[in-house]
């Protein structure tokens, strides 16, 4: 018995794939920004900037991803609702490529999520549908996919496997082409932290396929499972609170966090994360989003911790997103001390490494 897809739906799909590698092509790649840091001599250390994605984040490469990987698996078709449980950022960009595609979008958001997210979301035609904690996520989503018969697009399932890690233009592959002519052009480490887990599988399994000796460190955040999961390998660690810092830290293991690919994690506290993206706005004019923060609080410590050893290389990290959408929360005094608390030693912290290239004692 032969079965046959209508010819109007392989179409639709075709034209859909078509669109959104389109959009792809008129879209340059991202900055590599280079930090003045004279202090760490001998070290160079690099922002790759994400914030100049048409939707504001790293998570725009991400969503294309899962779009193009429902389209090829025949999961969604022209009257399909998609779905998305999400802090926002990756919502903002789903719902940028459901536009793209003239299809209805849905976030399943905290309610806590920063209020400017939910205008981008609104901005590009999706809906916000809250609920009261980021655990909540996950079965609203499942349950609104099914009363509405829509695909609930699942990032955190599926973000490890809708990218190619092994180039294919993905985050890797670019970071390594615009290393090529710098002093130390294979990175002694990359290091980013974890939302969904994609990245972070992505950036490891490149490294190995293309036998680099880079080492891969993944920061996490407070209220967030993922460092104790490496440590344990416990997969039924769960938390009833989510990450104070949005789009980064899970309450539970997500599988799209591979450990294996790995080297080293650390636990960054959320002070220090606001604090260094208040820091690195004086010397770069810009403001970031405090996943930022988490990175790069990371990588000084590696920064530091090479140059008492004597050593020289590159770190590169990621500028995930600007904090233009943070400005009620991450820039708000008032804010801060009532969710994060004082961020003023960091503060002293930092200023102390940056005239000094060591951490106070």
């Amino acid at each position: 018995m032969t079965v046959n897809t209508v010819p109007e739906h392989n179409a639709w799909i075709s034209n859909s794939i078509k669109a959104i590698e389109a959009d792809y092509q008129r879209s340059a790649d991202t900055h590599l920004i280079k930090l003045d840091m004279p202090s760490l001599e001998g070290i160079d250390i690099y922002l790759k900037d994400e914030s100049t994605h048409p939707t504001g984040s790293l998570k725009h490469r991400l969503a294309r991803s899962l779009f193009l990987y429902a389209l090829c698996n025949g999961w969604i078709n022209q009257d399909t609702t998609v779905i998305e449980s999400s802090s926002g950022s990756t919502a903002v960009s789903e719902a940028y490529f459901a536009r793209l595609l003239g299809l209805p979008f849905i976030a399943v958001v905290p309610r806590k999520t920063a209020r400017k997210k939910i205008e981008q979301i609104e901005f590009y035609g999706g809906k916000a549908h809250f609920v009261d904690s980021s655990a909540a996520i996950y079965e609203e989503s499942r349950r609104l996919a099914k009363e509405l018969n829509g695909h609930y697009m699942d990032q955190f399932t599926y973000a490890e496997r809708a990218t190619d890690w092994r180039g294919n233009n993905n985050i890797a592959n670019s970071i390594f082409n615009q290393m090529k002519f710098e002093r130390f052009p294979i990175p002694s480490w990359i290091v980013m932290s974890p939302g969904t887990g994609g990245t972070s599988a992505t950036i490891g399994r490149y490294i190995r396929y293309q036998m680099h000796p880079t080492q891969l460190c993944v920061v996490d955040p407070e209220n967030s499972v993922f460092y104790d999961y490496f440590k344990e390998r416990d997969t039924a660690i769960t938390l009833t609170t989510g990450s104070r810092i949005e789009g980064i830290g899970r309450p539970r293991v997500e599988p799209s966090f591979i450990p294996n690919v790995i080297n080293e994690m650390r636990k960054i506290p959320d002070a220090a994360s606001v604090a260094t993206v208040h820091w690195l706005e004086k010397i770069i004019g810009r403001k970031a989003g405090a996943s930022t923060g988490t990175n790069l609080y990371g990588v000084l410590q590696i920064a530091t911790e090479m140059k008492q050893r004597g050593e020289t290389g590159s770190i590169v990290t990621l500028l995930c997103d600007s904090g233009e959408r943070y400005l009620e929360t991450y820039y708000n005094d008032d804010w801060i001390t009532a969710n994060i608390g004082d961020i003023n030693p960091h503060l002293a912290q930092l200023q102390h490494l940056q005239q000094t290239g060591e951490w106070p004692v």
